[in-house]
């Protein structure tokens, strides 16, 4: 499954997973997976072209592009691309940071970036599990190539990495709806099972493609 969401225009549409619904259990259900992916994830991809329908000018543009400034969009439909625009781009990069056939561990670059900056791997796994376990409300967190380094970032709602600026190497979904049908309120252990199905073969992709770009 190619990085190609960003790059949607309307009318957008919600891909495939790259994996079946029930191949990331035990860590997440197949009924959570089923639910978070067709109904919530296809929901913000009805509403985003929902809300585009009548704006010719705007359907011309991608993901990306809407998302890069919402301030300049039309007031008339800035908080339904900013949110649903939001969810689907958000939701796209989740989908592709887990895989059911996981090494566990970072590698290469990306592990001895990890190691530089937080000191271990085990470190980075502790700050990143407590930032995502404390996060208050709904929202995300991800690790992002920013600056030339590796930051742990929070956002709100459905805020995104500005792609100006900023590379997600892989980002975990914090609203409940992740979870709550297998773990309820309790949220830290589903951080805990998302460990065990991170894509690190693809964040390592991901990260050397950032720092070959930024020349690190």
């Amino acid at each position: 499954m190619k990085d190609n969401v960003s790059r949607q225009t309307y009318p957008f549409n919600l891909p495939d997973l790259p994996y079946a619904y029930d191949a990331l259990e035990p860590h997440i259900d197949g009924k959570t997976l089923r639910i978070h992916h067709h109904e919530h994830h296809g929901t913000y991809v009805k509403k985003l072209n929902e809300a585009l329908s009548g704006t010719a000018q705007l359907q011309k543009l991608t993901l990306a592009e809407l998302l890069s400034d919402t301030d300049k969009l039309p007031a008339e439909v800035r908080a339904a691309v900013k949110n649903n625009g939001g969810g689907h781009f958000n939701h796209d990069l989740f989908w592709r940071s887990m895989t059911p056939s996981t090494s566990h561990e970072p590698r290469g670059e990306l592990a001895t970036a990890l190691e530089q900056i937080f000191g271990s791997v085990e470190a980075f796994r502790t700050k990143f599990s407590d930032t995502a376990a404390k996060h208050f409300a709904s929202g995300w967190v991800a690790l992002v190539h920013a600056t030339k380094k590796l930051v742990i970032v929070e956002l709100k709602d459905h805020e995104v990495v500005s792609a100006a600026d900023a590379t997600v190497i892989f980002i975990l979904d914090v609203w409940e709806h992740a979870y709550y049908v297998k773990y309820q309120n309790r949220r830290p252990e589903f951080i805990t099972a998302f460990w065990q199905i991170v894509d690190w073969v693809r964040a390592l992709e991901r990260f050397s493609r950032c720092s070959a770009a930024s020349g690190v």
